[in-house]
This record gives C-alpha cells, sequence and structure tokens, in this order.
C-alpha cells in the first residue's frame, strides 16, 4: 500500500462544484460497470436526480459525505447512511462507496475504506454495513478489509432481462477491531 496518497475530507462544503465532480465521478463509476445503483450507460441527468436527494440528506443532515482527493482531483466518495432509528444508531450503512475507474489498482479503494472505518470508531459507530452487488468480486475486496458476509437477498437486484443478481450483506465489527 506504498505511495497511496489521498487527502480526505469528512463532511466538506457541498458547493455546486463538488456537487458536479461528484455526479461525474458517478457517471464514470457506472458507466465503467460500477456497481453504485445504475447499469451502464446512464447520463449525468440521471444521475444528478438521484443524487439531488443524497445530497439534501448530507447537507442538512443527517447523513455524512466522506470525499478522497488524490491531489486537487476527487477520486474517491462514500456516504455515511444514517439508519433514521434510534435503535441502530450505534452502527452505519455505507453507501455510494466510489474510486474513479482510472485510478484503480492504486490501493484508493482500500485506503478509502479504511479511512472510513477510522471516522466510524472516531464517530463510536459499534459496525459498518455495506450492501453489494455479486458478480463483481466485490465480496473479497471487502473481506480482505475484515467485513465478512452476514446475508443475500437472492436475485434482489435486476440489472437487466434475466440477469438478476444477489445482494449481498457484509458487515464490519468495529468493537473486534477496536485494537487491530
Amino acid at each position: 500500500m506504498a505511495g497511496v496518497s489521498l487527502r480526505f475530507v469528512l463532511d466538506p462544503e457541498l458547493t455546486p462544484e463538488l456537487r458536479e465532480q461528484i455526479v461525474a465521478l458517478w457517471v464514470d463509476v457506472s458507466n465503467a460497470g460500477g456497481a453504485v445503483g445504475f447499469v451502464p450507460p446512464v447520463t449525468a441527468e440521471r444521475v444528478r436526480a438521484t443524487a439531488e436527494p443524497m445530497f439534501v440528506d448530507v447537507s442538512d443532515g443527517p447523513d455524512r459525505l466522506l470525499v478522497g482527493y488524490a491531489g486537487e482531483r476527487l477520486v474517491a466518495v462514500l456516504i455515511f447512511s444514517d439508519n433514521r432509528f434510534d435503535l441502530k444508531a450505534h452502527w452505519c450503512v455505507l453507501k455510494r462507496v466510489m474510486v474513479h475507474p482510472d485510478t484503480q489498482g492504486r490501493g484508493y479503494g482500500a485506503a478509502l475504506m479504511r479511512e472510513a472505518e477510522r471516522v466510524g470508531r472516531e464517530l463510536g459507530w459499534e459496525a459498518l454495513h455495506v450492501t453489494l452487488r455479486d458478480g463483481l468480486g466485490l465480496d473479497r475486496f471487502y473481506r480482505g478489509l475484515g467485513y465478512r458476509e452476514i446475508g443475500r437477498l437472492p436475485r434482489a437486484l435486476r440489472v437487466g432481462p434475466g440477469d438478476d443478481r444477489d445482494e449481498i450483506l457484509m458487515w464490519l465489527d468495529l468493537t473486534d477491531r477496536a485494537a487491530a
């Protein structure tokens, strides 16, 4: 992991410029086959329609935004999505986990997830949860970071006619890893 130099910012100001950078990243990730809510081809207009309510939940609360920069370029994003339920306030869902496709293989994804883990502990959460689209090998990536599969929703994601995928539920217990 030597050479990974990302600068992370938690809760940056959601300026119009940052919003457009996030939408552009989301489009690039989606059109490269990334599992972030769309299947290619997708347009900025379509992504923006999904992104705008997410931006409201970040700017007005209760969600939190983590961004990663390589130099001045936005290359990584994730949302800490609040469960909006008191009985689940001790853990958090990670959504829209994205690293720009032309930066993959540099360790940015692992760096983003390690930063999410650090922030999660700092914010007092006991666990992080993420859902994945099966068939892309993402479960191996998350397992390598200490996440464990806790369940599957069979054929829950229809990515195309005749192409239904399991949704994999992954969990990282931060109380077990506090000393790690």
